[in-house]
């Protein structure tokens, strides 16, 4: 078993020491839960820190701070429990907007590795609209990161022109560029959905009643001839059954045409041929009058 850490005394020479542990046991013995328990231990020895804004320790306990959250947020990734990341980085940072540009870049994509970039939808937002990180230099970049691997693959496109216009810490030539891609984004996206509507089906229709109308002009076909033949034969036709003899007929000119009754495309031409036949047959039979039964 693995010995505790020694106690350290709370400060940042603590917490370096932990994070460099913690390295060590996420890249040379991939002891990834080890990792994350050093540095957890290293973020608790920091306390709440010297405050937010600069001052005496503040860069040094920032760094340390950061890099044992990047160190641990790579070895929940490893174990596979990238979905408890952003909740673990948080409990350490409280607020959105306090995350270090390296956290919320890694956080934005992780998350969508994963195909799950909603998860950074409300953190990101609330990150770039506040005024203090606008004036931070990994700003602009964190800003294309946002709206490329989350904004725009969820389709948010309103939100995302919005925020690109409301960004004073982008130039009018940056902002053009960046609106002139969601605009791009935004027609991909359009064209993808007239793609997959369900309306795709009624786009074969065309093609279907072509179709329908050439096998119906066949069946009309040999009715017309069928029709011809009952007249010359209506001495005799009353001998024969009307419908199971057009009946016959009419699976025949099925297995002619080779429609496939397992095919989900031929029920509605079966359907339409059926309605068409009872047409047909009525008017085969309307001319034709059963001879008088003789005495």
């Amino acid at each position: 078993m693995r010995a505790e850490p020694p106690a350290w005394a709370p400060g940042p020479a603590q917490a370096a020491a932990l994070l460099e542990e913690a390295a060590d046991l996420l890249v040379l013995h991939r002891d990834f839960a080890a990792a994350v328990e050093r540095c957890e231990a290293g973020c608790d020895s920091l306390g709440p820190g010297p405050g937010p804004g600069p001052g005496p320790g503040h860069e040094s306990f920032a760094e340390v701070k950061c890099s044992l959250c990047v160190v641990g947020i790579q070895a929940l990734a490893e174990m596979n429990r990238w979905r408890e990341v952003l909740s673990w980085v948080l409990q350490y940072y409280h607020v959105p907007e306090h995350l270090p540009p390296k956290v919320l870049e890694l956080c934005i994509l992780l998350y969508s590795k994963v195909r799950e970039p909603q998860v950074m939808l409300e953190v990101g937002s609330s990150w770039l609209g506040s005024p203090a990180n606008q004036r931070l230099p990994e700003f602009g970049s964190l800003l294309e990161l946002y709206l490329a691997q989350v904004l725009l693959p969820l389709g948010r496109f309103g939100a995302a022109e919005e925020l690109v216009r409301g960004c004073s810490a982008l130039d009018s030539e940056r902002r053009l560029q960046l609106l002139g891609t969601i605009g791009d984004s935004r027609s991909r996206w359009a064209r993808r959905e007239e793609e997959t509507r369900p309306g795709a089906e009624e786009r074969q229709d065309p093609a279907t009643e072509t179709l329908l109308g050439v096998l119906s002009q066949k069946l009309l076909t040999m009715l017309t001839l069928l029709r011809r033949a009952l007249r010359s034969m209506s001495n005799h036709f009353y001998l024969l059954p009307y419908k199971k003899m057009l009946l016959a007929t009419f699976l025949l000119y099925l297995v002619v045409v080779r429609l496939d009754p397992a095919s989900p495309t031929s029920l509605p031409f079966i359907y339409k041929l059926v309605q068409l036949f009872r047409q047909a047959w009525a008017a085969v039979l309307s001319p034709i009058h059963r001879p008088p039964i003789r005495d």
